[in-house]
């Protein structure tokens, strides 16, 4: 048999109350520690899903691990291609050269970043070619000077396909009237769109070979990107790299390259935690202020318990268990609802964006312009797990306050 004090403590929670009052508070206790963990639940997998959403869109523009040298240049990078390209964890590898400058079209000017790639490689390392809105990434043919631009940098510049765009570049050359920048003249062969502002608003992508001629390198490159097989392993693979390259080259993987980013992301993941932890405190304050009326009401029911050889831990055992059920019940309410709407998130936002004529995401500050969400069994088992501890701790004192009950006082004046 189940011991008494769980059949009379579940009964206290199921019978109605004289003071109705108790029930109302009850009943907020509940809700309040619902919409705690359910705020909890969404919030934690918004923030993973933006997390992981960030970095799957940085990671298909930007390399998984670059090896670049402190001069800018590498010039023997056929070798160091291959020893990338060799090492287990590596799934692909190719040259790259980074560069800056300025492209013109009429009367529109806009600053880029200009990088040189080896169109089939690169597809490799960031399968670009499934973000192209227009044209194709094999048009980068050496020679051609052709290029392909962010779907935000065409549009400022007023670019379609098979338009020419002015390319300035800082490196210039002596004249008798002073140093004048180089200018050359580019062919748009198509137009991407990764769905992040800083690459789409300024990466322009031209020929590996034609970036050579531009920025005046001869055979060198700006360095040897790649993609691993386990991004996980991204730091312990550029340690690896590193001992084997000489001292002027060094491997930087995109933890490194990005740190600042995701150390902010899980730093605001911990504060949100922290903040809406208080939601759950507040009700659980609620249940305490639930169970010391609870006491106060039951006052004659102690003292009847007391006086029939009930001890004062079992009179406490039974407001714990009133106080406890509070807590499950609202826990349960608010883990199931908080998975329901964090699975369906993608649906609800845009139906509220929608109805209210509003827009919550802008791309250019947020990076990206819809509310992604990504559920974690562990912050669903961590938040379920706090809020109950959070209602148990909230039973011990006014359970330990009817332990403190004295048959005599309570029955006085019954």
């Amino acid at each position: 048999m189940r011991p008494y004090e769980l059949l009379i403590g579940l009964r206290y929670t199921r019978a109605k109350r004289r003071n109705h009052f108790i029930s109302f508070i009850s009943l907020i206790s509940m809700l309040g520690i619902a919409l705690g963990v359910a705020a909890l639940i969404i919030v934690l997998s918004v923030m993973n899903g933006f997390q992981k959403e960030i970095r799957a869109r940085i990671l298909g523009v930007t390399p998984h691990l670059q090896v670049s040298s402190d001069s800018g240049q590498v010039l023997d990078w056929q070798p160091l291609l291959d020893m990338v390209a060799a090492h287990a964890g590596v799934q692909a590898a190719a040259p790259y050269i980074d560069g800056q400058g300025m492209l013109s079209l009429n009367s529109s000017v806009q600053g880029a970043m200009v990088r040189g790639i080896d169109p089939a490689a690169e597809d490799r390392l960031t399968g670009l070619s499934g973000k192209m809105k227009g044209g194709s990434l094999t048009e980068l043919r050496p020679g051609e000077f052709g290029i392909v631009l962010g779907s935000d940098l065409a549009r400022a510049l007023g670019a379609q396909l098979g338009e020419k765009v002015l390319l300035i570049t800082p490196q210039g050359q002596i004249t008798p009237a002073g140093m004048l920048p180089r200018l050359k003249q580019f062919r748009v062969v198509g137009i991407f769109e990764v769905g992040m502002a800083p690459y789409d608003n300024a990466l322009a992508l031209i020929n590996l070979a034609d970036a050579q001629k531009l920025f005046r390198l001869g055979n060198a490159v700006s360095g040897i990107s790649a993609r691993l097989r386990d991004l996980d392993r991204a730091p312990e693979i550029a340690a690896e790299l590193q001992r084997q390259l000489p001292n002027d080259l060094y491997a930087t993987d995109w933890t490194r390259q990005n740190a600042n980013y995701f150390r902010a992301v899980q730093m605001e993941k911990r504060m949100m935690f922290i903040i809406l932890s208080l939601i759950v405190a507040v009700a659980a304050f609620n249940i305490v202020s639930t169970l010391v009326m609870a006491v106060t009401d039951k006052q004659a029911d102690i003292a009847i318990l007391r006086t029939l050889g009930a001890s004062p831990a079992s009179i406490m055992k039974i407001f714990m268990v009133q106080g406890v059920v509070i807590g499950l019940v609202g826990m349960l309410l608010g883990v199931v609802g908080g998975i329901v709407v964090a699975v369906n998130i993608g649906s609800i936002v845009p139906f509220i964006e929608h109805l209210f004529g509003v827009h919550f995401l802008a791309k250019d500050v947020y990076y990206i312009n819809e509310l992604p969400s990504d559920l974690h069994r562990t912050d669903v088992a961590s938040v379920a797990g706090f809020s109950f501890l959070v209602s148990l701790l909230a039973t011990l004192y006014p359970s330990w306050r009817a332990a403190q009950t004295q048959p005599a006082e309570a029955l006085r004046y019954e």
